[in-house]
């Protein structure tokens, strides 16, 4: 009997297996997948940095073939670029990026544009070419392949060049079905500037067409800020991760030790630094202790320190787990029992107290609150968060769930469009005769802070015979599986007869998410769950915009009306006019002309 073997695989291994669940099941779906996530991550970076954007994306097929075949797919953006140090990691890692604060964002786990190039390797073995521009002066060129097994960038070439333009270029070939796929990407990329009316997007397509939406506004919301979470809405595996990043807090490194040491060679070996630190170790602030502890245990020089990222330690095994940086990979060393190294480690891994984690990770938490759950939930405010065994998290975290004296989330880690930019929006993109649009107050679902922007427009130039509806999830369209869509079973469950509007009618309608944490049944991101917070929220403003909708048919009913009534005057005025002349005897008919015209300015 053959023995069975248990291993590890890493997260790009798995999405590896199981792409279907990133929507990359087939050439056409993942080209437009694809599409979205480069073109989400430009509009997104832009959006943290306030700067109006600019985004170019362009789709060549590589060869004549039918489709399905191999394209390039290059987007360039005027953002911030992304530090050189991180590109290589950010390209080729999946679950690594900047997008796991809590914070509103179109992205939510750093996997989608991983996931593209992770397809394109797969489907044509060819690497991602990424330029970044910080600084408007050099641009950092890479061309990276993924390794899937260890989910680790592999860099095969690295240059740079100087340039007057900052932001990012990313450029992947893939297999893809344009033929197919193509409807999708350009109603993406019309719906993507309805939501999005401050950005100018530009789009080359395979056939030599040239789609070029302008900028319709020159402002912009205000970048979402980051917020610690709201107690409501963590679990025990939040809270393990939150110490754990309490700990990497605790683990920060001052890089310029050695001058506060007096060690003017930063070429220094540990033995040097390591005996001035012991030295002066009452006199060095955390950050430099830290600095001293890591310098002894890898036994490295002090300027290597700056490429130095902890990763965790590890006490059982006393190993320290570090990203090394300058080789682009995760290594281990040793730890050295050695005081007063060891002790200091030790304390960074016991965390800070409970009273301190609590009022400096979780929103809207000051220390009467923070004294008053402790009580509640029966721990000691001096408690090292680290050393909490696992019964004691889970009754933490019972607790937060249950203590209602918190309160409500905050919402400034929300950036809503606005009602006069969606308004702006829609006029421009469909130029009707009736539209209102509304924001509803900021609400929350299991702790996470959420606003519902909806807007319906009607008649003019809207083309569509029956109810358009527009999904929006923090300014992401969403094109695919709306049969099973909060947004869609609300509008479906409106009887629209009674707000005098027939089934046939040329409406759309506007629905836009936007929260910290969108409850996306996938991780395609296609549509949403019927939350009742959320469904009720979208009901409310459905509603509104349905009570002003009927207003404005009741009052184009009467003017209708009234329109009606003047051409029956104007038909039968003459008829009766000569009828009068010649009852009476008149050479001259009355002016009835004069009296049609003050009626009709009456009506």
């Amino acid at each position: 009997m053959s023995t069975e073997r248990f291993n590890q695989i890493s997260p790009s291994e798995f999405f590896y297996r199981n792409r279907d669940l990133a929507g990359f099941s087939n050439p056409t779906r993942s080209l437009y997948t694809a599409v979205r996530e480069f073109v989400e991550n430009s509009l997104d970076a832009c959006d943290q940095k306030g700067i109006l954007p600019n985004v170019k994306l362009v789709i060549k097929a590589e060869d004549d073939r039918q489709d399905p075949r191999t394209y390039t797919l290059a987007v360039h953006d005027n953002g911030p670029g992304i530090p050189k140090k991180h590109v290589p990691l950010a390209f080729g890692t999946v679950l690594y990026g900047s997008k796991f604060g809590l914070k509103q964002a179109r992205g939510m786990f750093g996997l989608g544009a991983t996931m593209a190039i992770l397809y394109g390797q797969i489907t044509t073995n060819k690497p991602v070419k990424v330029s970044s521009c910080t600084d408007g002066q050099t641009a950092h060129i890479f061309e990276i392949l993924l390794d899937i097994q260890k989910n680790k960038p592999v860099i095969l070439k690295q240059s740079q060049k100087k340039t007057k333009k900052r932001g990012l270029s990313v450029s992947i070939s893939l297999e893809g079905d344009y033929s197919k796929a193509g409807s999708k990407i350009r109603d993406y990329i019309y719906q993507t500037s309805l939501i999005t009316p401050y950005a100018s997007i530009t789009f080359e397509d395979p056939k030599d067409g040239k789609f070029v939406y302008k900028r319709i506004l020159k402002t912009m919301p205000e970048p979402p800020t980051i917020i610690n979470p709201h107690p409501h809405g963590v679990d025990v595996e939040t809270i393990r991760r939150m110490i754990v990043q309490s700990r990497r807090d605790g683990m920060s490194i001052d890089t310029t030790l050695y001058r506060t040491l007096n060690i003017k060679d930063e070429d220094s070996s540990y033995n040097t630094v390591s005996a001035q630190a012991i030295k002066r170790w009452k006199r060095l602030k955390p950050e430099q202790r830290t600095a001293a502890c890591i310098t002894n245990a890898l036994k490295c020089k002090s300027k290597y320190l700056q490429n130095v990222i902890i990763e965790d330690i590890d006490l059982d095994t006393n190993t320290i787990l570090y990203y090394d940086g300058i080789k682009s990979q995760s290594k281990t060393a040793p730890l050295q029992n050695k005081e007063p190294f060891y002790n200091h480690i030790k304390s960074l891994l016991a965390g800070e107290p409970l009273l301190s984690f609590l009022t400096d990770r979780f929103q809207r938490m000051g220390p009467k609150t923070a004294q008053s759950f402790i009580k509640f939930a029966g721990f000691k405010p001096e408690q090292n968060i680290g050393l909490l065994r696992n019964a004691d998290l889970v009754k933490l975290s019972d607790s937060l769930q249950s203590y209602e004296g918190f309160l409500a989330p905050n919402p400034s880690c929300l950036a809503p469009l606005g009602e006069s930019p969606l308004e702006q929006g829609m006029k421009e993109f469909f130029e009707p005769d009736f539209q209102e649009v509304i924001q509803r107050g900021a609400s929350a679902y299991s702790g996470f802070p959420f606003i519902i922007e909806m807007g319906i427009a009607y008649g003019g130039k809207i083309q569509s015979r029956g109810i358009k509806t527009y999904r929006f999830a923090n300014r992401i369209p969403l094109l695919y599986d709306e049969g099973s869509d909060v947004v869609l079973k609300v509008v479906n469950d409106i009887d629209w007869s009674r707000y005098k509007v027939k089934h046939d009618a040329p409406m759309v309608i506007a629905s836009h998410i936007c929260s910290t944490r969108i409850p996306y049944k996938t991780v395609g991101k296609e549509n949403v769950a019927d939350r009742p917070e959320i469904e009720k929220e979208l009901r409310l403003a459905m509603q509104f915009l349905a009570r002003r909708l009927s207003s404005y048919m009741s009052r184009r009913g009467k003017a209708e009306e009234a329109k009606k009534r003047a051409n029956l005057y104007a038909k039968y005025m003459p008829l009766i006019s000569q009828f009068c002349t010649e009852l009476a005897g008149r050479s001259t008919e009355p002016k009835y002309i004069q009296m049609l015209k003050a009626g009709g300015s009456d009506v």
